[in-house]
């Protein structure tokens, strides 16, 4: 997977066709901003409390700031050391999906915040919130070649899409139970099943590519080290309590979302917790949910991943 391939610029034949497979979702799960509705949300902000509104400006601040850290890992990294046609497509159609994350997110800040002072200090959120500066620097140590193998590099940014992303996203499907927010709540549907994939695309090539794995403890160690932090981060730094949940239930979110990544990587599980919130089944942020079945919002590109001779044809003579 590593190894220079003469043939990579070329796609066809294809030879990894799993990893097709993931490209091919993700073309088909395709959207942008323009198609989210935020007109009911400005609205809706001035119903909330302060608390949450409060949380719900950091979450979306630390989100702004995390798809780019996720970016600069892929364009300086990933899709430079992977040789697989196949995986530099997915990479690419990733970082456009970042793209439009990380625009999204801008503007529901723009959107929900008037004061500009205010605006500028949450785009500006790694100077000034000392818990996004933490995970974001535990992520930027990742993205250094000379300090981690490609095994270690690939299983940490595994974590950053799969456990710093679960609380957050998470919280907000909380808040969509209370029928607000409409707007921000499709995005996170949207977004949490974009990051869903993006972290099983990492486990798929982890568990089923990647020749020199890790020992067991290494990887569990990298994770465990993820989890602690966002342990912190939801009970002490921005309490989930300020939206009415238990720190103590998302605790034990975070570790059960810990246990589903270490699953998919191929190893032992480290803390055997279940999941606390029964409505959170449907929206597993490991991928393993229906949403591509489903398709939240009917988000999906007509006829991408089927063959030719599965599309309906209306020049055929019947």
């Amino acid at each position: 997977m590593l190894a220079e391939d003469p043939n990579r610029f070329v796609l066809f034949p294809l030879q990894h066709m799993d990893i097709w497979s993931f490209y091919k979702k993700a073309e088909a799960s395709f959207w942008t901003v323009e198609e989210v509705d935020l007109g009911q949300d400005k609205q809706d902000w001035q119903k909330l409390s302060d608390n949450e509104r409060y949380f719900l400006k950091y979450v979306l601040a630390f989100f702004a700031a995390s798809d780019g850290i996720v970016n600069e890992n892929l364009l300086i990294n990933f899709s430079n050391e992977v040789q697989y046609s196949e995986a530099r497509c997915f990479y690419g159609f990733q970082i456009s999906i970042e793209n439009i994350h990380s625009e999204m997110y801008s503007l529901l800040i723009d959107s929900y915040v008037t004061a500009k002072e205010e605006k500028l200090k949450l785009f500006r959120a790694l100077e000034h919130f000392e818990a996004i500066k933490e995970k974001a620097n535990w992520c930027l140590q990742w993205t250094n070649q000379d300090n981690a193998s490609f095994a270690e590099r690939l299983v940490a940014f595994s974590a950053c899409e799969g456990i710093f992303f679960s609380a957050s996203f998470c919280s907000i499907f909380w808040l969509k139970k209370r029928g607000l927010m409409p707007g921000l709540c499709f995005s996170n549907e949207l977004i949490s099943r974009d990051e869903g994939l993006h972290c099983d695309f990492a486990c798929l090539l982890y568990k089923d590519h990647l020749v020199n794995k890790l020992p067991e403890e290494t990887v569990q160690r990298i994770i465990k080290d993820a989890v602690r932090i966002e342990k912190d981060y939801v009970t002490n730094a921005l309490p989930v309590e300020l939206i009415g949940m238990n720190s103590k239930l998302m605790c034990q979110y975070v570790e059960f979302c810990a246990d589903r990544l270490l699953h998919s990587l191929g190893v032992a599980k480290v803390y055997n917790t279940t999941n606390p919130f029964e409505w959170m089944q449907l929206i597993s942020l490991q991928g393993k949910t229906n949403f591509f079945e489903k398709r939240v919002g009917e988000y999906s590109k007509a006829n991408v991943g089927t063959t030719e001779d599965t599309q309906f044809a209306l020049d055929v003579d019947f």
